[in-house]
């Protein structure tokens, strides 16, 4: 219920298809009696649809009597193992596994107090950080995105917007986020960060409007201004097969330095 990894059929499906055809499933899936018949697959989505690609009829699964909570965390852990996450996904992971970490904490509160033990105290988003590796700000960061609007989360899984503007993003309330994709199309822009928390700073305020968008949209980037950008398909007809980027870069930068000095010889003449 409510997984929120994607199951593509993209090339890494493809070689766990290939894999699962050649080996079959190395580790099993785990599943949970269903109350209305049947299981729930629980962890090993993606080994599933692989099998299927595989022409598999069975692949081996664990049963095992879960609660949502405890179901939850095992699917949310399985799955925070693969290298290659969008944020979507991280963020409602995080979400996800942080509600069940409460819930199960509550729970172990009322037992101690049953019983007459205290527990550590410390907070479920703590030790959620130390399991994943990340700081508890970055977190609290990604669990955030979940408040963006679908639209706007998938431009931050495809990389048009960074996760920083994105953070600043999701204070703007559903229907401004509806209002900035039309801003955003109109001017042909994705927002800074810069940007970002000036349209969140707007919107607290109750000033932000679509022509305020608009407004910041067209802003022209201080970084679109400084930055130039050349690709190695550009500059490679220009040196020998040899040469490395780094002494592709060097000499660039040598021959521009003989350039200025050239310029400033022929200002003072």
């Amino acid at each position: 219920k409510g997984h929120p990894f994607k199951v593509k059929d993209d090339d890494a499906m493809m070689e766990t298809a290939d894999s699962i055809r050649q080996y079959g499933v190395l580790v099993p899936a785990i599943a949970r009696p269903d109350p209305s018949g049947g299981y729930e697959l629980v962890a090993g989505h993606r080994r599933h649809r692989a099998s299927e690609l595989a022409e598999k009829e069975t692949m081996p699964v664990i049963v095992r009597d879960l609660d949502d909570d405890a179901a939850t965390i095992i699917m949310v852990d399985s799955n925070l193992q693969r290298e290659s996450l969008l944020p979507s996904e991280r963020a409602f992971a995080y979400k996800m596994k942080l509600e069940a970490m409460k819930h199960q904490g509550e729970r172990m509160d009322l037992t101690c107090a049953q019983v007459g033990h205290k527990s550590d105290g410390k907070k479920s988003r703590d030790i959620l950080a130390e399991q994943v590796g990340q700081s508890r700000n970055q977190i609290q960061r990604y669990i955030r995105l979940t408040e963006l609007i679908p639209e706007l989360l998938n431009m931050v899984d495809e990389k048009k917007i960074a996760l920083n503007p994105a953070y600043e993003l999701s204070f703007l309330k559903k229907e401004e986020q509806t209002q900035l994709l039309d801003a955003m199309d109109s001017e042909q822009a994705t927002p800074s960060l810069s940007q970002a928390q000036r349209l969140k700073k707007f919107s607290q305020e109750g000033h932000l409007s679509i022509d305020v968008m608009r407004a910041i949209m067209g802003e022209e980037k201080k970084s679109d201004l400084d930055k130039v950008t050349f690709t190695s398909d550009t500059l490679r007809k220009y040196f020998p097969k040899s040469y490395t980027p780094a002494r592709m870069q060097e000499t660039i930068i040598k021959l521009l330095e003989q350039w200025q000095k050239k310029r400033q010889r022929d200002q003072e003449r």
